[in-house]
């Protein structure tokens, strides 16, 4: 006979929990090595993903550049001014919508994305170098249904709908 799961104070099952905990521990990894990354570039690490997004995304709005970031406008706001007065980004005025800004790559800024990108994939070949592509694909299919599990569960969380429940 096997025992039932083991749950939590609030009830939720233990293998969730351990999953959740093996997520945040994948996340600092991931911040040390794009810290680690920054560092060499000498440059903060929130700078070095938002020229990641943008070499990837090309010109993008600065609410749209927050979004993909998943981080508030404010914060956005203040890692693009860094990056404009170092000479990595410009911000222009949308010519339909001048409440609008586009934040888009220089020459400088393309350089050092591409740096970062290079260093990146360097220490992605070598902490993944004894994976087969079939263990990453497996890999890659699992974690982006945490994310979007995790995610359509935070979308409901936000929506109108829901604003009291949560209040």
């Amino acid at each position: 006979m096997t025992s039932p799961p083991s749950r939590t104070p609030s009830g939720t099952e233990a293998p969730a929990v351990t999953l959740i905990s093996a997520l945040q521990s994948l996340s600092r990894a991931q911040r040390e090595a794009a810290a680690r990354i920054a560092h060499e570039l000498d440059w903060p690490r929130s700078g070095v993903a938002v020229l990641h997004l943008l070499a990837k995304c090309g010109p993008t709005s600065l609410t749209d550049l927050a979004a993909h970031l998943r981080v508030d406008l404010s914060v956005a706001s203040r890692q693009v001014s860094t990056l404009a007065d170092a000479g990595y980004v410009v911000r222009t005025v949308d010519t339909e919508d001048r409440r609008v800004r586009t934040v888009e790559l220089t020459d400088a800024g393309r350089a050092l994305a591409a740096e970062a990108s290079q260093q990146y994939t360097n220490l992605i070949d070598r902490a993944f170098a004894a994976w087969s592509p079939e263990d990453l694909a497996e890999a890659t299919r699992t974690l982006h249904r945490l994310v979007d599990t995790i995610s359509a569960d935070t979308a409901h969380r936000r929506s109108p709908q829901n604003q009291q429940e949560f209040a």
